[in-house]
């Protein structure tokens, strides 16, 4: 699945509206195949990343949970350590 696209759920702070769009917009040109659609299907590739981008915010806003909210610090640490545990040093 699309690599770049990052957990947006549980996170203090929440998710923004940029954070979902650009999740949308990797989602889009993956299941496409397009990095940037021609103009001829420029306004179909558009609508469907605000179609996902809303889905998506609708998915986050009704999720509950009863655990604490990642902290986007320790988590961005987390994964940089990771990074240089399987690719060697940065």
């Amino acid at each position: 699945m699309c690599r770049n696209i990052k957990r947006l759920y549980n996170f203090d702070p929440p998710a923004t509206d940029e954070d979902i769009r650009a999740a949308s917009l990797q989602f889009v040109r993956k299941l496409s195949g397009f990095q940037k659609p021609s103009k001829a299907n420029e306004e179909a590739f558009h609508r469907a990343v605000d179609e996902v981008a809303a889905a998506a915010r609708k998915l986050l806003d009704s999720l509950v949970t009863n655990a604490e909210p990642r902290n986007r610090e320790i988590e961005i640490e987390r994964a940089r350590l990771r990074s240089v545990k399987r690719f060697g040093v940065k």
